[in-house]
């Protein structure tokens, strides 16, 4: 039941809900310093922050950083992908997103896709088509209703607003957001919510399910990279949110894998422990 205390937690931070904070157990927060030599090693800068259910308890090489906000950048594919299912913009996960036959930025959005394609080939084209059927107004109410971030959407901003611009989320809401995502704890429909969380799977084990999404933007030259999810084991769920900038001279070819495998080593770690 530990997993409900800690979600009750958020929902009071968020003030979606009003509850008696006597009732509550607060997360521990531990350093971890292996966490940062993960990123000293890999010539990174940042944050990881993870949270593991069973314990109760945050485990980061950095919480300042945790509270920092930054663009979603295509992380916020995950509420997009949810407004949209709900507003009606994304029919279902059957919706193919049609290619103009265009030039586009990645080879691999140069196709049909559907739905859990677009997600995971992380199409910017596809979403920006989402959003621009959503709209502002219903953009902005259901940004609300699922508390995400501190994000700024007008009719200028409407198609890049994660990209650019001064809409923020900080590792701590992405957890947040997460956590009351997976334990149903946002106001959408269980289709929504059963067609979202299998867009959302990377991997699928025996023993476990690795579920995220990366995210990356580029602000006055300096590139920043989210890798947010959660582990499903057959023990526990762990949640992850990292935010990382390269280091000095860094090989910016190896920047979109690092931000995976800097978190997943650091989650290796947890799960060891525990």
């Amino acid at each position: 039941m530990k997993h409900l205390i800690t979600l009750s937690l958020y929902l009071l931070i968020s003030c979606t809900n009003k509850v008696d904070e006597n009732e509550i157990e607060t997360p521990k927060q531990i350093v971890n310093q292996e966490f940062q030599s993960i990123l000293d090693s890999a010539n990174l800068d940042g944050v990881i922050l993870l949270f593991d259910i069973n314990e109760n308890t945050f485990y980061s090489n950095n919480y300042e950083k945790a509270t920092i906000g930054h663009l979603p950048a295509s992380t916020f594919k995950i509420p997009n992908s949810i407004i949209g299912l709900e507003t009606g913009a994304i029919k279902n996960d059957s919706m193919i997103f049609k290619w103009d036959g265009e030039q586009r930025y990645l080879p691999s959005w140069e196709k049909d896709l559907n739905l859990k394609q677009a997600f995971q080939l992380s199409c910017v084209p596809c979403f920006q088509s989402v959003a621009q059927k959503i709209g502002v107004e219903k953009m902005n109410t259901n940004i609300a209703k699922l508390d995400y971030g501190k994000i700024e959407v007008d009719h200028n901003t409407l198609t890049n607003f994660w990209l650019v611009g001064n809409s923020k989320i900080t590792a701590f809401e992405q957890i947040g957001f997460l956590q009351r995502f997976l334990f149903k704890q946002l106001p959408i429909s269980t289709s929504t919510y059963s067609t979202v969380k299998d867009i959302l799977k990377i991997k699928v084990e025996d023993n476990y399910v690795l579920s995220g999404k990366t995210g990356w933007s580029t602000t006055n030259g300096i590139d920043n990279g989210w890798y947010v999810g959660y582990l499903e084991s057959n023990k526990n769920v762990y949640f992850f949110a990292s935010n990382i900038e390269p280091g000095n001279n860094y090989p910016m070819d190896m920047f979109s894998k690092a931000r995976v495998e800097v978190t997943e080593l650091a989650l290796s770690i947890v799960d060891t422990v525990n």
